[in-house]
């Protein structure tokens, strides 16, 4: 007891030290010009719920930064906000005025103050995403993980050490409900990992029809059927800047799958020989499948003339039968990852010159398609000059995180916008760290991020002891 009062001292003791030693600002020059910070968290729209805005003020020798009336003060440039005292700043204030000062070269500087602009729509608590070195054409030591934006914590879905080393992808929850939830784990006795509230089922989603297995998917309303696109994928690496890798489809076509009963359910209208079809999406209703296509192509030579059009083909869940008529929505340049808001009322995708893989495309945007209007949003306040993709819905309709190269030209990393009620996008943020220094030391891109309402029930040890069943076929 005596031994744990002293430690208690001692660590009190070392803390008012670090304020002491902290600089105050005195004889403070103002400045009209903004503060130098990463992330770029100035004059952003953030969720009630969201954790700690910490950030760096690049150059600083020190750094006072006001937030309403919470302050913080440190030696060098890291702003790091205590978890209690942010819950109370955010929960108790629509607008948060920032002021950051910040000492450089011996002078101390008040820059322009900025805003937090707090709206009470929460986001959904959990993202789960892929951390992958961003060449994508030789990988190693590839993680799933989750990650509670509420606060810090992370969990591992998926792990390289208990998987030999083998690709995973593609972690999808059913409309954002983490007790329903798909993965793939890829190479030799591989399969796709089906959550059913944590109790796991390995899947072999491939008949001998098919030009190779399950590639992207998504959930039915009901959670009974997945629709998914099968895709021979082929890799070229470039040697542009910009553009180190393209990747395209010398095949794909589009299935259903009855994951009670383990039947596939087809359409030649989804499979035809003349087409490439992918990225297939059903809509909140049950009643469409969504999904691009584009006419096949000499390949490599012709590979800037795929051009993806967006379409959709009806579907009945209660019978499980896949429609006779096709509906082209959307034609312009090349569309991909078509995603439909929950509440039905917007497309969410990924547009870019040519292709189907817009990760390694500097021009991809994110563009948005009013269903009931047909008006597309090109998103302005939401794009970079950088790569910007493959995105997901919260179940409120209200957010969406995406993830974006603009930081570097290299590296992916998820950031959340707010669609407020009128429609109308907000200035997107970075997913907070608990280390305001994290982004400049991770050598790994986030991608495929992922929303969910809850935890996901299982870890990378239960993945590992799935793999070791036998896969269930199809028919």
């Amino acid at each position: 007891m005596k031994r744990n009062n002293i430690y208690k001292s001692l660590a009190s003791a070392i803390i008012i030290l670090m304020v002491a030693c902290t600089p105050t600002p005195h004889d403070v020059k103002q400045s009209g010009q903004e503060a130098e910070i990463y992330p770029d968290y100035k004059d952003v729209t953030i969720p009630v719920n969201i954790a700690p805005m910490n950030f760096v003020v690049r150059g600083a020798e020190a750094v006072e930064v006001k937030a309403g009336n919470l302050t913080v003060r440190n030696r060098g440039g890291n702003v790091e906000f205590g978890m209690g005292e942010w819950r109370k700043l955010i929960e108790g204030n629509d607008t948060i005025e920032v002021e950051v000062s910040a000492l450089k070269d011996g002078q101390w500087t008040a820059y322009k103050r900025f805003y937090w602009f707090v709206v009470k729509d929460s986001v959904d608590s959990y993202l789960s995403y892929r951390l992958i070195e961003p060449g994508y054409s030789v990988w190693s030591r590839l993680q799933i993980k989750q990650r509670c934006v509420e606060n810090f914590e992370e969990y591992t879905l998926g792990d390289y050490n208990l998987q030999e080393n083998r690709c995973m992808n593609c972690h999808t929850p059913s409309s954002q409900n983490p007790k329903l939830s798909m993965m793939y784990v890829r190479g030799k006795n591989g399969g796709a990992i089906l959550n059913e509230n944590g109790q796991l089922r390995k899947l072999d989603i491939k008949t001998p029809d098919m030009v190779q297995s399950s590639t992207y998917f998504q959930f039915a309303p009901s959670g009974r059927y997945i629709v998914f696109s099968c895709n021979v994928v082929v890799p070229a690496v470039q040697g542009l800047a910009q553009k180190r890798l393209e990747v395209y489809d010398t095949a794909s076509d589009i299935y259903v799958a009855d994951l009670k009963n383990n039947k596939i359910i087809r359409s030649q209208l989804l499979c035809s020989p003349d087409q490439l079809e992918t990225f297939p999406t059903f809509s909140p209703d049950g009643k469409y499948i969504y999904y691009c296509t584009s006419p096949k192509v000499e390949l490599p030579q012709d590979y800037k003339r795929l051009k993806y059009t967006l379409a959709r083909i009806p579907f009945d869940e209660s019978t499980g039968t896949i429609g006779i008529e096709v509906d082209t929505l959307f034609t312009a340049r090349s569309v991909c990852h078509p995603r439909i808001s929950p509440d039905g009322e917007r497309l969410l995708f990924s547009i870019q010159d040519y292709g189907t893989f817009p990760i390694w495309h500097k021009e991809a945007d994110l563009w948005m398609l009013n269903l009931k209007t047909g008006m597309v949003d090109t998103l302005k306040v939401v794009n970079s000059d950088m790569s910007d993709t493959y995105h997901s819905w919260s179940s409120n309709s209200r957010w969406f995180v995406f993830a974006s190269k603009r930081d570097d030209g290299l590296y992916g990393k998820p950031y959340y916008c707010y669609i407020d009620r009128n429609g109308k996008a907000h200035k997107p943020f970075c997913l907070p760290q608990q280390d305001a220094t994290f982004y400049d030391n991770c050598l790994k891109s986030f991608n495929a991020p992922e929303i969910a309402k809850g935890r996901i029930p299982f870890d990378a040890v239960d993945v590992a002891r799935a793999m070791e069943l036998a896969a269930e076929p199809f028919e």
